[in-house]
């Protein structure tokens, strides 16, 4: 992290040019006109105008892409030359971290330093690994008979619309951008219309990094406009959305009323975090536990928000999350002792407070938490909620909440713990700490869940995949299996 104080960061924001343009065809275009306001969750202020894409835009952007594809360099380049230019990208990335990480925090509450250290290095690390995977990719000459030749190779799938959230927008957008360029496709990304600036600035800075017109277009908007516009377009060949999983419905049924463009979802979740007596590192196991549902503000598809504790420990493992959820640094974003920053806005914030008076009526006990704080900033800030003696079958155990509320469970037994752990219709993560290396295989093998971590939380490279099963999602971001949603293969017989 920088070495810069608090005041210094106020002084950054205040200087910052926040630019509303879609960018389309290498260049800013102000669209037809429309535009709404970005809010600053931090404290209720006007960050920027920013464009409003309707059709029109959306097609012009699609129709960059589609010329970059057919006609441009882009896909004809030699791998190893788009490899160097998405180092190029990471290289520019990490000289304006400093301001993308500003952006961030502002638009959608995040603390600045974890903007800076978690967001930016993820994002600037995704462009340099796939840069560097570029040229090593394979195609395959299976054995066939003497007289015959087999190829199969892979060839990029052609236009990707990418839509993604606002919790992590750098690092989403870029876990579909850079593996899509890396293929050798075409790109028109629509970020959240509540973090469009940082996306915004990133396709700016890959066009003055070298990505040649209409390789990357940036278009903003909502979801029903413009992301309902990129699911129905004709012209678009993939298209990848990371959300909630009511909207992925939609972008599948945009698919079947279009051109049946493929759809790769990663989706909602309610994870299980599975602690048993016998974890190595009890106190640790409970810190991480905690850390989990609030970093980021509890704003995480992949959030432990179901913790599910042996009964014989459940009470000194709460009591230890309670503790930490008190002493929590809440406050400012842009202040780098901040711990918890704002929630994304005050829909969310009303959303996550409906979820909490609810589990108060299902009889759910509140140990720490439970309401709005700082209220006096303009700001979207929830106290850290811990609730236990929680019903498995309610609302609050089995509905993703998006915020920093835990729910703890109780059980008696291991069978009883794997059930409830897939009592869920997602699948995306889950968590289990053990001593036992015997019990780590076995329950990670029955556990529904794309990602299991063992004895730690949010764990992981790039060279991992990153997905769910169920109601999570289909298809895998990270690791080369990203690259697999990018392209189409295609087989050749060549008889000798």
């Amino acid at each position: 992290m920088l070495d810069i104080t608090h005041d210094e960061w106020l002084r950054r924001a205040k200087a910052l040019d926040l630019s509303g343009a879609h960018h389309i065809d290498g260049a800013d275009e102000p669209g037809g006109g429309q535009s709404y306001v970005a809010v600053s969750p931090r404290d209720g202020q006007v960050l920027a105008h920013v464009a409003d894409a309707r059709t029109a835009e959306v097609d012009a952007a699609v129709a960059a892409a589609r010329r970059a594809f057919d006609s441009g360099p882009w896909p004809r380049l030699a791998p190893a030359d788009r490899g160097r230019i998405l180092l190029r990208i990471a290289d520019v990335l990490e000289e304006q971290r400093h301001r993308l990480a500003l952006t961030v925090s502002l638009e959608m509450g995040k603390p600045i330093t974890d903007a800076y250290d978690i967001e930016l290095r993820a994002a600037i690390n995704t462009f340099r690994w796939y840069g560097q995977l570029a040229d090593k990719l394979t195609d395959e000459s299976p054995h066939t008979a003497p007289d015959a030749l087999a190829l199969v190779t892979r060839e990029p799938a052609g236009v990707v619309g990418a839509v993604v959230p606002w919790n992590f927008p750098l690092t989403l957008a870029s876990w579909k951008v850079a593996p899509a360029l890396a293929a050798g496709c075409t790109v028109v990304l629509k970020p959240s219309e509540n973090s469009p600036l940082s996306a915004l600035l990133l396709g700016r800075l890959a066009t003055e990094a070298g990505l040649p017109p209409g390789v990357l277009n940036v278009v903003t908007g909502d979801g029903p406009t413009a992301g309902r516009a990129i699911g129905l377009h004709p012209d678009v060949d993939v298209l990848a959305f990371t959300g909630s999983t009511a909207v992925g419905r939609h972008f599948l049924r945009y698919a079947a009323d279009s051109n049946l463009k493929r759809v790769w979802l990663e989706l909602g979740g309610k994870s299980p975090n599975i602690i048993l007596p016998d974890a190595p590192d009890l106190e640790k196991a409970a810190a991480t536990a905690a850390w989990g549902i609030f970093f980021n503000q509890g704003e995480m598809c992949t959030a432990p928000s179901r913790l599910l504790v042996h009964s014989s420990i459940a009470e000194r493992v709460t009591d230890t999350i309670v503790a930490r959820a008190r002493e929590l640094r809440i406050g400012d974003p842009l202040d780098p002792a901040t711990e918890m920053g704002a929630l994304v806005g005050e829909r969310h914030l009303e959303r996550v407070l409906d979820h909490i008076g609810t589990g108060l009526h299902e009889g759910a006990r509140l140990r720490a938490g439970g309401g709005r704080t700082l209220a006096d900033t303009g700001g979207s800030y929830l106290q850290p909620t811990v609730f236990d003696h929680v019903d498995p079958g309610v609302r609050l155990a089995r509905e993703e909440i998006f915020g920093p509320v835990l729910s703890v469970l109780t059980f008696d037994d291991l069978d009883e713990a794997v059930a409830l752990a897939n009592a869920t219709e997602y699948g995306l993560a889950a968590g289990l700490w053990t001593s036992d290396l015997s019990t780590a295989h076995q329950v990670s093998r029955v556990l529904k869940a794309g990602t299991v971590w063992v004895n730690c939380y949010e764990e992981g490279d790039l060279t991992v995949p990153f997905g769910g099963v169920k109601q999570s999602g289909n298809g895998r971001d990270k690791s080369a299996h990203a690259i697999e949603k990018y392209t189409e293969l295609k087989t050749t017989w060549i008889q000798l």
